[in-house]
């Protein structure tokens, strides 16, 4: 039996396996990212510990999705809106990890990094994405969103690593994760406009995310240990 027909034949079990797999590498980083905040103060690490907090929640939401699936066409749609919210506020959520100084004044701080003034936007904006996609039952919104998003923040990290690369090694980590999160993203949007969610094109996207979620991990690992 061919690697590619074991991963068909058991495609549920491997799709909840994933998604537990990366929901546990999440809530990982955000332990360690929460420990090194608590010692730093540091706006933007509180801003890229919550982007890390809502993809856990995505994936568990995956996970859930997958059981009601067979179950619930009902419960299987309001979950995957649910999955859809959780993903675009953890875009989000890294995009402003990248940009809270042009966004906020030295002087602001507020109590909450998950719900305040300039963050409230974003969870409105992901809402409406999320209700349009269950509207039109589709994942188009979602796509776009997020490939602007890595594209723009994939801009902003690069800036960064030709400014100060060798001082900040975690730099070099960040630029490739995000690179090939911008790379899972297109193959997602091209996966169902072109490919008919091929699942060759849709075992890449998984490996891309798997080597996306471990790159952040390891460097996250390797600064917190220093």
């Amino acid at each position: 039996m061919s690697l590619y027909s074991l991963i068909v034949e058991n495609k549920y079990i491997l799709e909840i396996f994933y998604a537990l797999i990366i929901s546990s590498v999440c809530m990982l980083i955000v332990l360690k990212t929460d420990r090194f905040y608590q010692l730093s103060l540091h706006r933007g690490i509180r801003y890229f510990r919550n982007a890390f907090f809502f993809y856990g929640l995505a994936f568990g939401a995956r996970y859930l999705f997958g059981l009601f699936s067979d179950f619930s066409l009902h419960y299987a749609f309001v979950l995957g809106m649910v999955f859809e919210y959780f993903f675009v506020m953890a875009g989000f959520f890294l995009f402003y990890s990248l940009i809270y100084k042009k966004v906020e004044s030295p002087r602001e701080h507020y109590k909450s990094s998950l719900l305040n003034p300039k963050i409230f936007v974003f969870h409105m904006v992901a809402l409406i994405i999320a209700v349009l996609g269950y509207l039109w039952q589709t994942y188009y919104f979602m796509f776009v969103s997020q490939i602007l998003i890595f594209f723009c923040s994939l801009i902003i990290v690069f800036s960064n690593y030709i400014k100060s690369g060798r001082q900040h090694k975690f730099l070099k980590f960040y630029t490739i994760a995000v690179l090939l999160g911008l790379g899972a993203w297109i193959l997602n949007l091209l996966a169902a406009l072109y490919f008919e969610w091929s699942k060759i094109v849709m075992m890449n996207v998984g490996i891309l995310n798997i080597i996306f979620f471990l790159l952040f991990l390891f460097g996250v690992i390797k600064v917190t240990r220093g």
